[in-house]
This record gives C-alpha cells, structure tokens and sequence, in this order.
C-alpha cells in the first residue's frame, strides 16, 4: 500500500490557511501531523525548529502566501511499505 507523505500536515496548513495569511503572510509555518506547531520568520528558523521538536519524524515548513507559486520539486514524496 502507498501513501503520500505529508498529507495530514498538508491538510492542517490548507485547513489553517485563511487565519495564517491574515497574521503571518510572508513567514514560514511549521506544521507536524494535524496542527501547526508555529510560525518563524524564515526558512532556515522554521527547518531548525522543526528538527529540534520532531527529529526525523514529518513535518512540513512552508511559507505562507494568499497566492502561492507553483515550484517544481524532484524528490519523490509518495511511501509504499510492502
């Protein structure tokens, strides 16, 4: 069975996105599992914070924007266990 990574910590940000955007547009939000564990006002504090708080569990960092750019990415994000 394969799953998608990160999918609770996509739905989380998408479910918080509207008061994100109007607090913190422009920052980047730490999100582990069903919540959003904070917001940092850059890339590189949000990705530290995040491996100090969850290691090398999941957890997604993205920035917040009303409109966001689409970005081509090259790692392979889906996990299939056997």
């Amino acid at each position: 069975m394969c799953t998608h990574s990160l999918q609770k910590e996509l739905a989380a940000y998408e479910r918080e996105k509207s008061r994100l955007v109007s607090e913190s547009e422009g920052k980047f939000a730490l999100v582990h599992g069903d919540h959003v564990a904070g917001v940092w006002d850059t890339y590189e504090d949000a990705l530290k914070a995040g491996y100090g708080q969850f290691g090398l569990e999941p957890f997604l960092v993205k920035q917040i924007q009303a409109i966001e750019r689409v970005h081509f990415f090259t790692r392979d994000l889906v996990t299939c266990r056997s």
